[in-house]
């Protein structure tokens, strides 16, 4: 299941994390993936100054956004990190690490996000793809837009062929585990939130109670 989410940035947010990527230092995407001979990117210097202030911007707008953590039920994330892709390059067909160490502990990557910077008309090709079967779904957003996918999937980065991608990129762990029982949670509370107020008090309590037991008995400790 996936979840595309417009304006997750604000315009001033945009502007702010395109001014920090075009003056900070980016490296090899290789440093976080030694061993990958399909990745060809460039991420942004843990060292560099712009990297906590971008994360913790990005981090921020994600933990706001309701669509987000009504999809996601989020119990840790790991910190963003801001990714771009000159002319000829991609990421070809991966799945995303299980286990991302942070600091003394493992982040369990259940969800992985993409949150797009440039806007899709100003670069050509980079469009993230992801595999269900035999299918492909491509995504491509405007800037400040984000999606939300399995991190167990099959997906790439197709090569840029003009024009410069720049995305934030993040991982999460999390609260419902169980990716069946977490779109089952996700559907029941977009039912309560869509025809909550047209059922009796009664049955919206009961509902409710429902809903909130099986979010206590599905949920995992982080």
């Amino acid at each position: 299941m996936f979840l595309e989410i417009e304006d997750v940035l604000t315009s001033d947010e945009i502007r702010q994390l395109r001014e920090l990527a075009a003056t900070a230092r980016f490296v090899d995407g290789r440093i976080t993936s030694p061993h990958s001979q399909v990745k060809d990117n460039l991420q942004l210097d843990h060292a560099d100054q712009a990297y906590q202030v971008s994360s913790r911007l990005l981090a921020a707008a994600l933990q706001r956004n309701e669509p987000f953590r009504n999809f996601a039920f989020p119990g840790l994330m790991a910190p963003p990190l801001l990714a771009r892709y000159e002319p000829g390059m991609r990421y070809g067909a991966h799945a995303d690490s299980a286990m991302i160490q942070l600091g003394q502990r493992q982040l369990r990557s259940d969800l992985s996000c993409t949150v797009f910077l440039n806007d899709p008309e100003t670069y050509e090709g980079g469009a993230l793809s992801v595999r269900l079967g035999t299918k492909a779904v491509e995504f491509k957003l405007k800037a400040g837009a984000a999606v939300v996918y399995p991190s167990t999937t099959l997906h790439e980065v197709t090569p840029v062929t003009s024009g410069q991608r720049l995305v934030g990129i993040t991982f999460i762990e999390s609260q419902i585990a169980d990716p069946a029982l977490r779109e089952l949670l996700y559907e029941l509370d977009e039912v309560a939130a869509l025809e909550g107020a047209n059922m009796s008090w009664e049955n919206r309590t009961r509902f409710q109670y429902v809903r909130t037991n099986l979010r206590r008995i599905w949920s995992t400790s982080s």
